[in-house]
């Protein structure tokens, strides 16, 4: 036995026993994904070492209460933000509580009465929260961005004396302090902010006040989903309703770049409205909208003019403030201005752009360690560095890649973009249940960015639903009507797998340069629609294009979780004439084609 001194941390989950009876598999899936993305990689990173778990607790020694106190911060915050959009009754929440004490170790597991008091100020601890000791408060001191409050002496079970214990307050001091108006101020100076002005009813009648109203409270709703903007509250924009105002002097007031107005106005069955974006810098109108619409029925119409809207906001915003890159020195550019021009380089998709792409996202982050935002881009240009091979190592480039987007989810796992691109990386891999996680996380966390969307269509599409991934991928092209031309291949794509074979000629036939990937679509669509002419056209185009193409290898690049879906893909490249190897590897099957017996 070894005597020592440890900070010990004990977590319980609440609700374990009425979550697997709800849900059995669920729950234990989603407890092993937080615990491989969240829990586990927080307690290494903080020195950590697990002496034993059990199926909703878990038993964690740390060399010192900093490094104890630190995860267990870390991974209540972390789990908030991860069960912000999730159902109260079905979220997986854990309760905290660290001691500083003696332990008697032996056969790598932990005993004494260190051990003992922990696990009482766990049970202690509200759901969510942390409890800590009287020792651990004493030996914090002031090392942390945390404060805490004195819950007094408390008895506890089978423990003789008292303890004195400290609920940890998770909210950081300087904002506990400041309030929510200069927290407010500090938000809206990291991030574009927008304030939406109550929408002004022009068609003279009281009661279309609610429509104009309920579409004011859509808009802010809809733009608080989007983390990159900081919008602020509808309380404090309705204090202008019915007023006229300087907008500058309101942005000043509010302390936002932005400024949204607009009005509605109805005429019979017809109702119309006007909206516009003004940088209240130079006092300029960024962009304008007006939509017009018939008023059969008038909730459905504000659910598709708040959409439109939400959709097309913070590409606007981005790029009125790429124009304000523009007309700055490279040099002098902030991290969130990179990382703007960072992607309008990345979207050009040329080896060229690429590689300037990824040094302004590289300077982002230089910039900004804790950006999660720009690690998550850096991954996404690193990727396509990866897909496209420009690079000279391949493996190392997905070593960077990966590392990125660790690190990106460890910064903020609420961005939705991290989460887009987790999903893509994880389709890549073949871990589809891991990638309809995040691509799920994704959506939830903005149903509206077309990328996001367009991306649940193809995912849907690798699943083996194609007709789900169709609908998806119409929305993403309605949401984004100046969408980049890839979409046409996910469109197309699923209607093949759909067996949908004229639609998906269609959709392939609206790229402007198909590449040899999208010609062997087109030849297969064609062959399964019999029509061979056209097939063995576009199978020549292929080998045009790359003589080296194959069946065998090209298949090996598709992502089909459904076994039918890549048999039923790989019938048509081969019944257009593609080869099914190469003729160095045909050779070496008797210098002939593979039969239908040695496909397979």
């Amino acid at each position: 036995m070894e005597r020592r001194l440890a900070a010990i941390l004990a977590a319980d989950m609440a609700g374990y026993s009425r979550l697997m009876e709800i849900d059995e598999a669920g729950t234990l899936a989603r407890l092993k994904t937080h615990r491989i993305e969240l829990i586990d990689p927080a307690i290494a990173k903080n020195s950590g070492g697990i002496i034993k778990t059990g199926g909703d607790s878990m038993l964690v020694e740390f060399h010192s209460v900093v490094d104890a106190v630190s995860c267990a911060v870390e991974i209540q915050r972390r789990m908030a933000r991860r069960n912000a959009d999730v159902p109260a009754d079905r979220r997986i929440e854990f309760r905290i509580g660290i001691n500083l004490g003696d332990v008697i170790a032996e056969d790598g597991d932990i005993f004494g009465d260190g051990v003992n008091v922990a696990a009482r100020l766990e049970a202690l601890a509200e759901v969510g929260g942390i409890c800590v000791s009287r020792a651990v408060r004493d030996q914090l001191g002031d090392r942390l961005d945390v404060g805490f409050e004195d819950l007094g002496e408390q008895s506890v079970k089978n423990i003789v004396r008292k303890i004195r214990v400290f609920r940890v307050l998770l909210r950081q001091r300087e904002e506990a302090q400041a309030g929510p108006v200069r927290a407010a101020a500090s938000a809206a100076s990291d991030m574009p902010s927008i304030a939406v002005l109550p929408m002004v009813n022009m068609s003279g009648e009281a009661e279309q006040e609610f429509f104009a109203d309920g579409l004011t409270e859509d808009i802010i709703t809809g733009l608080s989903k989007f983390r990159e903007l900081f919008v602020i509250s509808r309380t404090s924009a309705f204090v202008y309703k019915g007023k006229t105002a300087n907008i500058q002097n309101v942005a000043r007031a509010l302390g936002v770049q932005y400024i949204v107005e607009g009005s509605v106005r109805k005429a019979g069955n017809r109702v119309r409205v006007t909206v516009q974006l003004i940088d209240a810098e130079t006092d300029r109108h960024v962009w304008a909208e007006r939509y017009d619409r018939e008023l059969e029925d008038i909730f459905a119409i504000q659910d598709e003019i708040t959409t439109a809207i939400v959709a097309t906001l913070p590409g606007r915003v981005e790029a009125a403030s790429h124009e304000r890159v523009k007309r700055k020195r490279t040099d002098n550019m902030a991290a969130y201005e990179s990382l703007l021009a960072g992607k309008v380089l990345h979207h050009r998709s040329t080896p060229e752009a690429n590689a300037e792409a990824l040094r302004l996202l590289n300077r982002a982050v230089a910039l900004d360690a804790n950006y999660a935002h720009a690690h998550a881009w850096r991954a996404c240009v690193l990727g396509q560095t990866w897909v496209y091979g420009w690079c000279a190592d391949r493996d190392e480039i997905w070593e960077r890649v990966v590392e990125a987007l660790q690190t990106a989810l460890a910064l903020d796992d609420n961005d939705s973009d991290v989460h887009r691109i987790l999903a893509a990386v994880n389709v890549a891999h073949g871990d589809h249940d891991k990638a309809t996680y995040h691509q799920e996380r994704a959506l939830s966390l903005n149903s509206n960015d077309d990328l996001i969307v367009v991306q649940n269509g193809e995912l849907l599409t690798w699943l083996g639903r194609p007709e789900e991934g169709i609908e998806w991928i119409k929305k993403a092209i309605r949401l984004n009507p100046y969408h980049p031309e890839r979409f046409w291949n996910h469109l197309g794509r699923a209607y093949f797998v759909a067996r949908r074979y004229a639609e998906a000629v269609t959709a392939f036939n609206r790229i402007a340069k198909p590449d040899q990937f999208h010609h062997s679509f087109l030849a297969a669509a064609h062959a399964l629609l019999g029509e061979e002419a056209e097939a063995r056209e576009h199978a020549r185009q292929v080998l045009g294009l790359d003589p080296d193409f194959t069946v065998e290898d090209y298949l090996a690049t598709q992502h089909y979780k459904q076994e039918s879906d890549l048999e039923h893909h790989r019938e048509g490249l081969l019944s257009a004439g593609l080869p099914w190897r190469s003729a160095e590897a045909a050779s070496a099957v008797e210098d002939a084609a593979p039969s239908a017996a040695e496909r397979p």
